[in-house]
């Protein structure tokens, strides 16, 4: 086989093994993009706190671990420059999370993969395999209802 794009999948456990990477990934995307919608929320809490009080007040900012005394007026307009920051970062985010999201739609489509529950593994396992496939009675046979 040439590979056209990327490494192509040679077997079954090797198709399973990138999906569930993908998986990983997009996960990973998730987590990042809340834990900075965190932050954004933080920023917000600061900028409503301190927007309101005398621009010469002083107060204290963490920065790379040490607390430093600023003024107000100092202090804002570097918080609201951290903020839409992170705003743009959440956004690029997003962009990829859903390019991650196409490609792993592409991908199960391609394999024809599909997502089981833990529970029932055994049961589509049997049923996976052609000529050995059981029907299955879900629901009640009479209709009693």
């Amino acid at each position: 086989m040439s590979s056209s794009k990327a490494e192509e999948p040679v077997n079954e456990q090797a198709v399973a093994n990138k999906f569930a990477a993908m998986r990983s990934d997009l996960n990973q995307v998730y987590s990042k993009i809340t834990e900075l919608e965190m932050d954004v929320s933080e920023h917000s809490l600061v900028i409503n706190a301190i927007q309101p009080l005398d621009p010469s007040r002083r107060c204290f900012r963490m920065i790379g671990g040490v607390l430093v005394e600023r003024t107000i007026k100092e202090v804002l307009p570097a918080v609201l420059r951290n903020k839409e920051g992170i705003e743009e970062v959440i956004t690029r985010l997003n962009e990829a999370l859903e390019r991650k999201k196409k490609e792993i739609t592409e991908f199960e489509a391609k394999y024809k993969i599909r997502i089981r529950k833990n529970e029932g593994e055994e049961k589509d396992d049997g049923a996976r395999k052609e000529g050995t496939a059981q029907g299955v009675l879900v629901g009640p046979a009479g209709g009693s209802e």
